[in-house]
């Protein structure tokens, strides 16, 4: 019987080969849920599934894409966002 901290169904079972050759349980947390896009919902690409602790340590750059609202909007979304802004710009300077 596991300890009861161990005992939750938000912890993943992992068996890992241990030395002396014992395959022994060992308990991690799950991966947390893929990115979403802030307007259609859509998985973001470029974003990576890390928990916290491994998303400190990398760099800013490959934490998201590198373009305007990257890790926000997905690139589709983007884009009509910046048409919209530059079309109302351009027909309220008339």
């Amino acid at each position: 019987m596991p300890a009861p901290r161990l005992r939750s169904r938000s912890l993943r079972k992992v068996f890992r080969k241990v030395s002396g050759g014992v395959v022994s349980l060992q308990y991690k947390k799950k991966k947390p849920k893929s990115a979403k896009c802030g307007n259609c919902g859509a998985v973001l690409k470029g974003i990576p599934r890390a928990l916290p602790f491994r998303m400190r340590s990398m760099a800013k750059t490959k934490k998201r894409p590198e373009r305007p609202f990257g890790g926000v909007l997905c690139s589709k979304c983007m884009r009509e966002g910046i048409i919209d802004k530059a079309r109302q710009y351009y027909n309220t300077s008339q």
